[in-house]
């Protein structure tokens, strides 16, 4: 039994922390997040499965688990998700075994979801798992653009439609902790991290 009361606030905090980061495609959210997990300890990364095609700089089992339509729906049949969505015509799911072995394996979970999914996780929650739900995207629409077609993987019709969504996306911002402006890799890294360290440092109120 821990008999200082300090030390038992210390052992509380900071502890299997769910941050949950999200944004528009094209927001930069796994370049943030990848460097943000170079800087801090304590991180563990949790893949999606996803039904989209795999990209030629993306790894399968790295950036996101690439299943067909067929098994991504029998994991959906085996309730093998904390949360799943649709966009853009395709289907992702944060799976319940990754999550558990990311939480098993280091102290604190960082996700990076759709908004949707996001949204799901905000209202059901990870049980006793504090969630952060930060949201990452560019200072405007113009630059998200850019980005996409530096992406070069969109034609301009496709570019449209992202753009379309990230609008309504970007109506939620509300229900999130934390808004980070990734014009700048750099500081965008800063301000994740530094919001992963305020969150540790927090004491719990239960």
């Amino acid at each position: 039994m821990l008999s200082d009361p300090i030390e038992r606030a210390r052992r509380g905090a900071g502890f299997g922390i769910a941050f949950v980061v999200t944004g528009p495609s094209g927001a930069g959210k796994t370049s943030v997040i990848e460097r943000a997990m170079e800087q801090l300890e304590g991180l563990a990364f949790c893949v999606s499965h996803t039904t989209r095609p795999i990209r030629d700089c993306e790894t399968d089992g790295e950036d996101y688990v690439f299943v067909s339509q067929e098994r991504f729906q029998e994991l959906v049949d085996a309730d093998a998700f904390v949360e799943y969505t649709e966009f853009s015509s395709a289907r992702y799911g944060t799976s319940i075994e990754q999550l558990k072995r990311a939480f098993g394996e280091k102290n604190d979970v960082i996700l990076n979801v759709e908004v949707q999914g996001a949204e799901n996780i905000r209202k059901k929650g990870l049980g006793e798992n504090p969630v952060v739900m930060v949201f990452l995207v560019p200072s405007s629409m113009d630059r998200l653009a850019e980005r996409l077609r530096a992406r070069g993987t969109d034609n301009e019709a496709k570019i449209a439609e992202r753009i379309s969504v990230a609008e309504s996306e970007v109506a939620c911002l509300r229900d999130f902790h934390y808004l980070v402006i990734n014009d700048d890799l750099d500081r965008a890294v800063d301000e994740l991290c530094a919001i992963i360290e305020a969150e540790r440092l927090r004491i719990p109120t239960t």
